[in-house]
C-alpha cells in the first residue's frame, strides 16, 4: 500500500495541497487506478500526470481528498493508420489517507 506521509505530516496547513499534489505527481507508474478512469477502451500511460486538489475534508480516521488527473490514455486496434492513438484524459478520484499510517487508498469517481 501506498504511503503519502509528507501530506499527512502537513495536514492542516497551508501547504497541504500542495504537498498532495507533489506526492501524487510524484508516485512510481502504475500506482493509481487510471486504467479504470480511461473512457475509450485503452490503458493509461501515466509518465506524465497532473493533479488537481479539488476538495479536503478531514474525518476522525481519515484525509479524504476529490483529485482531479489529466494524463494520457492509448486507445489501440481503431485500424487507423497512426494505430495506436494517444488522447488526453481526465478523470476524477478520492484518495483516503489514513491518519496514524498515512497509507493512501484511491478510488476512481467519474471518467
Amino acid at each position: 500500500m501506498l504511503r503519502l506521509t509528507e501530506s499527512l505530516r502537513r495536514q492542516g496547513s497551508e501547504a497541504f495541497r500542495d504537498t498532495l499534489k507533489d506526492e501524487l505527481e510524484s508516485l512510481a507508474n502504475g500506482s493509481l487506478p487510471l486504467d479504470k478512469g480511461c473512457s475509450r477502451g485503452g490503458y493509461a500511460d501515466d509518465r506524465e500526470i497532473a493533479v488537481t486538489i479539488l476538495d479536503v475534508t478531514q474525518g476522525d480516521r481519515f484525509i479524504r481528498a476529490r483529485v482531479g488527473v489529466f494524463f494520457s490514455e492509448v486507445v489501440a486496434g481503431c485500424s487507423c493508420g497512426d494505430d495506436p492513438l494517444t488522447e488526453s484524459a481526465y478523470c476524477e478520484m478520492e484518495v483516503a489517507i489514513d491518519k496514524e499510517s498515512a497509507e493512501a487508498e484511491f478510488m476512481v469517481i467519474s471518467e
